[in-house]
């Protein structure tokens, strides 16, 4: 496929560093206070700095595997400062997310037309928001965007999503409150068609109460979708709060259960200290992060870019 190129500059790290902050500072803090006095990296060291990561919220399994890697370091080197250690971690988190498929270059392919978007996640996540934020970003790209609401089971959201809508000039597609959801998802790929749009995104219902139900929604959209286009969706977004920590790992193990998820979008990192799920999450159901929401402005739902990711978690 050709793809069309990110916009990533000044503005988006600026952007990055600061929606961070939070993350940062508690991390190095308890980093700082866990290397206190001490001069070389020991075990009590590596006990402080297991710490230090699963308090911001990494995960235990991915934690482990970045602890094992530099307990390796320290073997090989025979001798390692505490001074080394945050460049070290810097190193071998980088190499972690290098493993995975985690760096996009390019956000939309150019030989496929519409590219349709199915966007997935508990409800409370900013799912609805997020949806408008990448119309909004894609229509700067030059795109012409037709959104779908297909959260009918809530009146809310397909109210939040034509406000959306208006505010950057993108149709909706939608049907009343209570009609089903596969139904407004063909209406969108087929008016995407019909208008020649470049994307179609579409939202759906956010319950995880009934996973086999939700199972059966997510299949059903999947198959009226393929009715008018076989090989789509091309992508499906999966929304997760960083602020809920280690319950965005369940929701992100739950929905990867019940529908393909090809990518992670995680919102409200400017809000938390937990920024480690990004690490954490992707690394354990081996989902790349596609974008991250790092404040409240249309311009703040940014590419993950894995190299300023780990520079502004560290600090540059």
């Amino acid at each position: 496929m050709n793809f069309i190129k990110k916009i990533f500059g000044k503005d988006e790290i600026k952007d990055l560093e600061q929606g961070l902050e939070k993350t940062r500072n508690s991390f190095l803090h308890r980093l700082g206070k866990a290397i206190a006095g001490r001069s070389t990296v020991d075990d009590e060291v590596l006990d402080e700095l297991e710490e230090v990561l699963l308090t911001s919220d990494v995960g235990v399994e991915t934690t482990l595997k970045i602890i094992d890697r530099i307990k390796l370091r320290v073997a090989k080197d025979k001798y390692l400062g505490t001074n080394e250690l945050n460049t070290i971690l810097k190193e071998e988190i980088a190499a972690l997310l290098s493993e995975k498929k985690y760096q996009f270059d390019q956000e939309i392919p150019l030989d496929v037309k519409p590219f349709v978007v199915l966007v997935v996640g508990v409800n409370g996540v900013g799912k609805t928001t997020t949806i408008g934020k990448l119309a909004a970003r894609y229509k700067k790209l030059g795109k012409n965007v037709v959104l779908g609401a297909g959260d009918t089971f809530r009146a809310a959201a397909i109210d939040q999503l034509v406000s959306w809508g208006e505010r950057i000039g993108v149709p909706v597609i939608k049907q009343q409150m209570g009609s089903d959801p596969a139904s407004v998802a063909y209406d969108t790929v087929q008016a995407a068609l019909n208008r020649n749009a470049d994307v179609a995104i579409i939202d759906t219902a956010g319950r995880l109460h009934n996973k086999i139900h939700l199972m059966n929604e997510l299949s059903k959209i999947r198959k009226v979708i393929q009715k008018v286009i076989p090989e789509a969706p091309h992508e499906v977004f999966l929304v997760i709060d960083a602020s809920t920590g280690q319950n965005a790992f369940e929701q992100a193990r739950q929905f990867s259960q019940a529908t393909q998820v090809t990518s992670l979008v995680v919102t409200k990192l400017d809000g938390t200290a937990k920024g480690g799920v990004v690490i954490g999450v992707s690394d354990q159901l081996n989902i790349p992060v596609k974008y991250i929401g790092v404040g409240e402005g249309t311009e703040h739902l940014q590419p993950f870019d894995k190299h300023a990711f780990v520079e502004s978690f560290f600090g540059r």
